[in-house]
């Protein structure tokens, strides 16, 4: 990592203010506005799946991952993944996703779903999603709609509208 010595870690409870205020930093209030947070809105991330990035004591990045469904099949939503901008480019990023993408599939989780860049993304496995496969709640580039099969073929007939996972939604409809 460029002479840094990082250690990720467990999300704490602890850690949610930190968080907080590095996700303002980097991606401002209009982050509120896009598809990911409209499924956050609902369900909260999981802590036992989501990390947090030090340097010392210093708290540098952080993935989350939250329960989803894309149609009938449960999946994972990975995001937001937060760097912060002088530490960017040193390999915590994907420090981060390969923790997060291996204790996912250490716990059984098949598919992981994200919006973002393929550039990055792809070098931890995740591929562009055909368009119309997938539908997101609100509006999305569909070639930034990524997928990560952590098991072989577990895309594979795997399609429909993307919704919380109801069985972990702070608001389940009734």
């Amino acid at each position: 990592m460029n002479d840094l010595t990082v250690t990720i870690l467990p999300e704490d409870q602890k850690d949610a203010q930190a968080i907080e205020r590095l996700h303002e930093r980097t991606f401002g209030p209009g982050r509120f506005v896009l598809s990911a947070y409209r499924l956050r809105e609902h369900v909260d991330h999981l802590l036992e799946l989501s990390f947090t990035a030090r340097i010392g004591t210093l708290l540098v990045g952080s993935v989350r991952q939250l329960p989803i469904s894309i149609g009938d099949t449960k999946a994972l939503l990975i995001g937001p993944l937060t760097v912060e901008p002088p530490f960017r480019g040193r390999g915590v990023g994907q420090a981060l996703l390969e923790r997060g993408l291996g204790e996912a599939k250490a716990k059984g989780h098949r598919l992981v779903l994200l919006v973002g860049d393929e550039p990055y993304y792809s070098r931890a496995g995740f591929k562009r999603i055909a368009k119309g496969r997938v539908s997101m709640p609100g509006p999305v580039d569909p070639d930034r709609l990524l997928v990560a099969e952590l098991e072989d073929g577990a895309f594979e007939g795997v399609s429909g509208a993307v919704r919380p996972d109801w069985a972990f939604a702070k608001d389940a409809p009734t």
